[in-house]
């Protein structure tokens, strides 16, 4: 079977890491669909929203160690497989929405958090893992954690690697909301189904509005907001939005 499985239906694209396994440990070919399947399948016209999760009993336990047992690798190089996902990921002008159950420990809570938006069940375990085995977060995880927990916070996270559960990942705003286990598959499509049916392109603004936000100072996205404001002001959806408006209805937004 395919390491990566994908599907869409109603505009949402669901992507399925399928290594069960090993608790959708990463490989090279695992990280390389990934990377291709947020540059080509999820910038499809149809497609809405992406929804990632993992096959199994976890979403991700982080790099498969076993892919180069007995080599001498560079991890410069290597780490580029996991550039091109996150990197795609960022510039992808429609919602991510991470579904994590079970694990998301190392390189696959780096993944969680380059998404936009984190759900979790309640049996999620969130660790950083990397200084267990002697090595510094990757994937993105340096910009995205100290961003969501600030600097102390994320020093310990990462120093340190504790187990957090759901809830404790939910109090530092590592993820969006928490649901019971027995509601995860329902509570990640209706969230999923309400994305799907906004302004798509709206969402894709809103995204670069705020990773411009991360660099730039007040009077300079004063000025970026002014600038997507434009654009945004001349999109089939603005126009839907303020007509539902004045006729007292619920938008139709086609995502254009």
């Amino acid at each position: 079977m395919s390491i990566l499985l994908s599907e869409t239906h109603g505009g949402i694209l669901t992507l399925t890491m399928n290594r069960p396994e090993a608790i959708n440990a990463f490989t090279t070919e695992m990280l390389q669909a990934l990377a291709k399947a947020f540059h080509k399948e999820a910038t499809a016209p149809e497609v809405r929203v992406v929804v990632l999760r993992g096959a199994g009993r976890g979403f991700c336990s982080g790099q498969d160690l076993r892919e180069f047992a007995g080599q001498t690798i560079s991890y410069k190089a290597h780490l580029r497989n996991y550039t091109a996902v996150v990197e795609n990921i960022a510039a992808l002008e429609k919602p991510v929405i991470a579904a994590i159950h079970g694990a998301a420990a190392g390189a696959g809570m780096s993944l969680a958090l380059a998404c936009d938006l984190r759900i979790a069940s309640s049996d999620a375990i969130f660790t950083t893992g990397f200084s267990k085995i002697g090595l510094i977060p990757d994937a993105g995880m340096n910009y995205h954690l100290p961003r969501i927990v600030g600097y102390a916070k994320a020093f310990e996270l990462e120093a340190l690697s504790p187990r957090l559960s759901a809830e404790q990942a939910l109090a530092l705003g590592l993820v969006n909301r928490v649901v019971p286990a027995e509601q995860f598959a329902e509570e990640v499509g209706n969230l999923a189904a309400e994305l799907a049916a906004g302004p798509t392109k709206t969402y894709g603004l809103i995204k670069r509005a705020l990773r411009r936000s991360a660099g730039a100072t007040l009077e300079e996205m004063l000025e970026y907001e002014a600038l997507l404001q434009e654009v945004a002001s001349r999109t089939e959806d603005h126009k839907e939005g303020v007509q539902a408006f004045y006729e007292k209805r619920a938008a139709k937004f086609g995502g254009k």
